[in-house]
């Protein structure tokens, strides 16, 4: 089967099993990237081998600037592309040239925002809150509030509803990365600032959208849209040494919980990890917060030795 009939064929498959347009297009643009690389040396699907799925990755570090993040979701890709030409019996497993290529090695970085970080970037928004850019500044200052409130993706920020904020019972559900609803528990704090900014947009536009956080036409917010404007805050806040991104909130939101004594477990569910494999990170990164409670309920501690 030609590779590039090949590619097509698992496309439409992916779309025929209802798979998010975002996935989709990540599996399409590297495995378009993949038979442009190969395309003078490689036609059949058959004929690919581990070597020429190295050489590729090979390329996507040198010449395309990927960092091991990048190739690895690459490898993924190819996987997973591989594996169904396997289960169609296009490929037989021996011939899968992706079965013994081993994930590279990540270096795990967790990057945080201080608390003076935290109060330099909501207390921007407060200044500008008087100012002629109200409603941008009220929005992206409850969105920060939200996003260190619950730690969600920027997916789970953009796809939210009115609908799933239950202000009487302090709950958030979440439409979320595997395309599956989970709820979890809101605060008393973070519910006072969703109802003020909820009255604050009912003020605002003639008709409450759907969407909590929207542009100045009330239109739901792309995913786009969120990191031009944390992009632009980056620039006036001037931080050097972090990303300024929705998943840096996230890992902020994580720390802390733990910093708090929160549990594996309950930071499990509050992350909406599948399983604990990503929640350990946290706790492995961030052995200070382990560390002192260490020191205070060791069992040696009461102990003469």
């Amino acid at each position: 089967m030609l590779l590039k009939f090949s590619i097509k064929d698992f496309i439409e498959d992916r779309e025929f099993n209802n798979l998010s347009p975002k996935t989709i297009s990540s599996y399409n643009a590297t495995l378009q990237e993949f038979q442009n690389y190969v395309s003078e040396k490689v036609v059949d699907v058959a004929d690919v081998t581990p070597s020429h799925i190295k050489s590729y990755l090979l390329y996507c570090k040198k010449d395309r600037g990927n960092n091991p993040t990048s190739i690895n979701h690459k490898l993924h890709n190819l996987k997973i592309f591989f594996n169904y030409l396997e289960d169609i019996e296009v490929i037989n497993s021996k011939n899968n040239p992706t079965k013994k290529i081993p994930y590279v090695k990540e270096d795990i970085k967790i990057e945080t925002f201080t608390d003076y970080q935290i109060k330099q970037m909501l207390d921007y928004y407060r200044r500008l809150k008087h100012r002629d850019k109200g409603f941008y500044a009220y929005r992206d200052y409850s969105m920060i509030i939200f996003l260190l409130g619950t730690g969600c993706r920027l997916g789970e920020l953009i796809n939210l509803r009115w609908k799933d904020i239950d202000f009487l019972n302090y709950s958030i559900t979440f439409y979320g990365k595997k395309r599956e609803y989970s709820s979890i528990p809101m605060t008393e704090k973070l519910k006072k600032e969703m109802c003020e900014y909820k009255v604050f947009c009912e003020q605002t536009f003639d008709k409450l959208s759907d969407y909590v956080f929207t542009n100045q036409y009330n239109k739901q917010l792309t995913d786009n849209a969120v990191k031009c404007i944390f992009k632009r805050l980056k620039g006036i806040m001037n931080f050097k040494d972090v990303r300024l991104s929705c998943h840096t909130f996230r890992h902020t939101f994580a720390v802390n919980m733990i910093k708090n004594n929160c549990d594996i477990f309950t930071l499990q569910k509050m992350l909406r990890h599948s399983d604990l494999s990503m929640s350990k990170r946290y706790i492995n990164l961030f052995g200070t917060a382990l560390k002192e409670q260490n020191d205070k309920y060791n069992p040696l501690n009461g102990i003469e030795v």
